[in-house]
């Protein structure tokens, strides 16, 4: 990267991307320390394995002194960190991550990929092609991708492709992080309200992306779902000299259980399910056609990719039933899962669980845009820890506000995990399949174990 070796301390190091930077910086031959209240894996394996675990969680402002060169602060660490009030007062250099990003990545084209739902399966697929075709890129992402071994690098490469998220990029900066990168590329997936913690109403949630929409430059490309109402109507907006690219569902077919991409007479079978995965992929496609991949290329690649870690992903197989997990927490985003499986298993009933664990989740004003996102279910289970809903100051959340707020009496509701992983081993797995969603891990439940 053409800069010296640093002393670099983490504040929050257990992070998706945070504890993936640390790692690549300390391979880089960086000094890297870090610390943090609570890591789960699969960070807490990573940071042991590459040296970087702290001995103990928890913060250690003595760990702080001038000889650090920068501290990375992440979104988990509050603004009374004892940390961060200890390097504020060395006069110690502060980043967010999304601002150290950007400041390695200025002399770079900036791709990043934004949305309320999909961003992390196109960035995958637009990592997997241009590693298909040994192309040279720097890149960010909130999730693991087959055949590279972190989720960020940072090198001379010419392109960065970055999964830009809308959340605050810290608790000293509450610019939402895809703001910061200043994209020349950008991609929006798609809009429906999350995080509203931060972003109280839809309206406000929504404006962010026309501020990311806005900030394409003169020259610069703005690829758009035109299939999402919202996202069309922002993209449609006149923006001078920035070349709008539609994109919507790739033409495909289906035998069975397999999908294919088409392309007039031509079929290319891939991996991916899912009306929202066609979308993505259609993405992907447009973005890559930007960067130098043409369509003979892409279609040479897409085939061998098998999603992103934890997106609609298989767990488990048997000759009547399989189990896939997905990250999926959002409304949007639970109700595009249940279809995309009962789309694929037609002739299976469902068994689908979401998890309850976000702030927006387990608030119950927000709660009834959850309304009708487990329909198409057979079975349909809804699980949250009450304490997680008193810590963050909430009212208590009962069976029959969530019988409400979901639409329907039927709806199986768990609030540990032991009673849950009871009612699931109950249930004979013939003809039926089991989809587990969330950001979290079911109390600790083993997802390979369930039937």
């Amino acid at each position: 990267m053409g800069v010296k070796h640093q002393k670099i301390h983490f504040i929050a190091i257990g992070g998706s991307v945070m504890h993936n930077l640390a790692i690549a910086l300390k391979q880089q031959g960086h000094t890297i320390t870090g610390s943090d209240d609570e890591i789960f894996e699969p960070s807490k394996s990573l940071l042991q394995i590459n040296g970087l675990l702290p001995a103990k969680e928890g913060w250690n402002a003595d760990v702080l002194d001038t000889s650090y060169d920068a501290v990375i602060l992440g979104m988990h660490a509050k603004a009374d960190n004892p940390e961060l009030l200890k390097a504020k007062s060395l006069g110690l250099k502060i980043n967010s991550f999304p601002d150290f990003i950007f400041e390695h990545s200025r002399d770079k084209q900036r791709v990043v990929i934004a949305g309320s739902h999909g961003k992390t399966t196109i960035t995958a697929i637009i990592m997997h092609v241009l590693n298909f075709h040994k192309k040279d890129f720097d890149f960010v992402v909130g999730a693991k991708v087959n055949g590279l071994p972190l989720s960020v690098k940072l090198s001379d490469a010419p392109i960065i492709v970055i999964e830009g998220d809308e959340y605050l990029s810290s608790a000293e900066d509450r610019t939402p992080k895809f703001l910061k990168y200043q994209h020349h590329i950008g991609v929006i997936s798609g809009i429906s309200w999350d995080h509203a913690n931060v972003f109280p109403t839809e309206d406000v949630y929504v404006k962010q992306f026309d501020l990311f929409a806005d900030q394409t430059p003169k020259g610069g490309i703005l690829i758009y779902n035109e299939q999402d109402n919202m996202t069309l109507m922002i993209a449609k907006k006149e923006r001078a000299d920035v070349l709008p690219v539609p994109y919507k569902t790739h033409p495909h077919s289906e035998e069975g259980q397999q999908v294919f991409l088409t392309n007039g007479k031509e079929r290319y079978p891939i991996q991916l399910f899912g009306t929202h995965n066609l979308q993505n992929i259609s993405a992907a496609k447009e973005t890559l056609k930007k960067i130098g991949i043409n369509a003979e290329m892409f279609f040479q690649a897409i085939g061998s990719f098998e999603g992103a870690s934890g997106r609609l992903q298989k767990v488990k197989e048997t000759e009547t039933a399989a189990l896939y997990k997905d990250f999926a927490h959002a409304p949007s985003k639970v109700k595009a899962t249940v279809k995309a499986m009962k789309e694929m298993f037609p002739s299976r009933d469902l068994v689908a669980c979401l998890e309850l664990h976000t702030y927006s989740s387990l608030n119950e004003s927000y709660l009834p845009n959850y309304k009708d996102s487990l329909k198409q279910a057979q079975t349909a289970i809804v699980y949250f820890e009450p304490s997680k809903v008193a810590a963050k100051g909430f009212p208590e959340l009962t069976q029959e506000k969530i019988h409400a707020h979901f639409g329907s009496q039927a709806i199986q509701v768990f609030t540990d995990s032991e009673s849950l992983l009871k009612f699931l081993k109950g249930i004979s797995f013939r003809n039926k399949n089991l989809l587990m969603m969330s950001s979290g891990n079911f109390g600790g439940l083993s997802l390979p174990d369930l039937f």
